[in-house]
């Protein structure tokens, strides 16, 4: 792979989603006044896409470690961009609402490949660089999102938001389905079909049951046993859908406790905070974003930074300093209103996020062999949505007792990463796996399998 293109390809596939996730919160108000939904339907418009996404990511990543990062990435950004299309052509609610579970499918194949790619195209040394020009390109997309939707809706309409995404599916799309590319190792393992399901299963209930109010507990009690016919069955399978050494890594499972923890505090923080900003001071949607914008340019900054601080103090002491500052952000926003002291708390959110996302990953992506790469970026994606989830769930559950008890609550959530960082690897260079004799490194990219 040419590394240059894969890291292009990689941020583009990953602002796409970025974008798409943050214009959509911008876009509801407008597709639920012209299609005449509830706000029960406007909900689904953004949990159909969630279960969906969240309950495939592994198992997409698993596919582009057997069919080809790149092929698959393809796949999932044409038809990412095409259910986009038919989206912005949606006559109902009803029709947004199920072609956003198909656009959710392809995302799934889109997430994991982003990284996958980027482990086959870098060797592992060098990986927390594009991963740190991904995390910011994520970081700029975050804050422009609500900037870009704003501007589109108010000219053009909510159906703008999805014809955006067209034209980098396509750009990003083609090129990677037509380039030339190694075939596939021959006699790779097949396919855990069933643990996929129960995986799929075990999830989609999981993260319905956290997003969807009234909470249902038929469905914690199925991703509870489904949960627990997943760990049989793979203990039992010659060919398991999650290889041993990835998740019977400490330091990969460390990464990935830290990754739900921390965007589960980011997300629940900035759901409690808007009730601060909003209800408490009085500021519309706008001046909301506007006070919360030094999240995004110290997420941006301080990924950017991310990998000089490895190479000098390693992951294990990075990760757990960022995640101090993060809960400290949190911790912070619970007690203050002054617009200085509000703008520090969102940038400590920012300065500490952005790193943790560089530098957990690193970890997660290094540990795996570039064979089953795919795998661990899947469940790097899973964390990242899994955490987002309990976090608003446990937002809304707590903002009875007040705003600041809540989120005291999700600053020890987020202080709960800092123990799990000394998990990780102590220096930088510790966490890269021997390259194996298939694996050679040839002038900085690895040899095509």
């Amino acid at each position: 792979m040419n590394p240059r293109w894969t890291l292009a390809a990689s941020v583009a596939g990953a602002v796409v989603v970025a974008l798409d996730g943050t214009v959509l919160t911008v876009a509801q108000p407008s597709l639920q006044r012209e299609l005449h939904a509830t706000y029960a339907e406007v909900q689904w418009t953004s949990t159909a896409y969630l279960v969906a996404v969240a309950s495939l990511l592994v198992f997409a990543g698993r596919l582009g470690d057997r069919y080809g990062q790149r092929r698959v990435f393809a796949l999932g950004m044409l038809g990412f961009g095409a259910v986009s299309a038919g989206i912005g052509l949606a006559p109902t609610v009803g029709w947004v609402i199920a072609l956003r579970a198909v656009q959710g499918v392809f995302g799934a194949l889109l997430q994991p490949a982003t990284l996958g790619m980027l482990r086959a195209a870098y060797p592992a040394d060098r990986l927390a660089t594009p991963l740190a020009v991904r995390t910011g390109a994520i970081g700029l997309a975050a804050a422009a999102g609500p900037l870009i939707g704003g501007a589109l809706v108010s000219g053009l309409g909510w159906r703008a938001v999805f014809f955006v995404n067209v034209l980098p599916a396509l750009a990003f799309g083609l090129p990677a389905l037509l380039r030339p590319q190694g075939r596939p190792a021959a006699g790779g393992a097949p396919l855990d079909l069933p643990g996929a399901v129960l995986l799929a299963v075990t999830l989609a209930c999981a993260v319905h049951t956290l997003a969807v109010r009234p909470v249902s507990p038929a469905g914690a009690v199925v991703a509870l046993v489904t949960a627990a016919a997943l760990v049989r069955h793979e203990r039992c399978t010659a060919s398991p859908l999650l290889p041993p050494e990835v998740i019977g890594s400490r330091a990969v499972a460390a990464g990935l406790g830290i990754l739900v923890a921390v965007s589960a505090s980011l997300f629940g923080g900035l759901f409690a905070a808007n009730y601060v900003l909003q209800r408490r001071l009085g500021l519309d949607a706008f001046d909301s974003a506007l006070r919360s914008l030094p999240l995004a340019v110290l997420m941006i900054l301080s990924a950017a930074a991310c990998p000089a601080l490895l190479r000098r103090f390693g992951a294990r002491a990075t990760t757990a300093a960022a995640t101090a500052l993060l809960s400290l952000g949190v911790l912070m926003l619970s007690g203050v209103t002054a617009a200085p002291a509000l703008a520090c708390g969102f940038g400590l959110l920012g300065a500490g996020f952005g790193t943790v996302m560089v530098a957990a990953t690193q970890v997660i992506v290094r540990q795996a062999d570039v064979k089953v790469a795919g795998v661990a970026g899947g469940l790097q994606q899973t964390a990242l949505n899994v955490g987002p989830a309990v976090g608003v769930a446990a937002a809304t559950a707590l903002l009875d007792a007040g705003t600041g008890p809540a989120l005291v609550a999700l600053a020890a959530v987020a202080a709960l990463g800092v123990p799990l960082a000394w998990a990780l690897p102590a220096s930088d260079g510790a966490a890269s796996p021997a390259p194996t004799a298939g694996q050679r490194v040839h002038g900085g990219v690895p040899a095509r399998r």
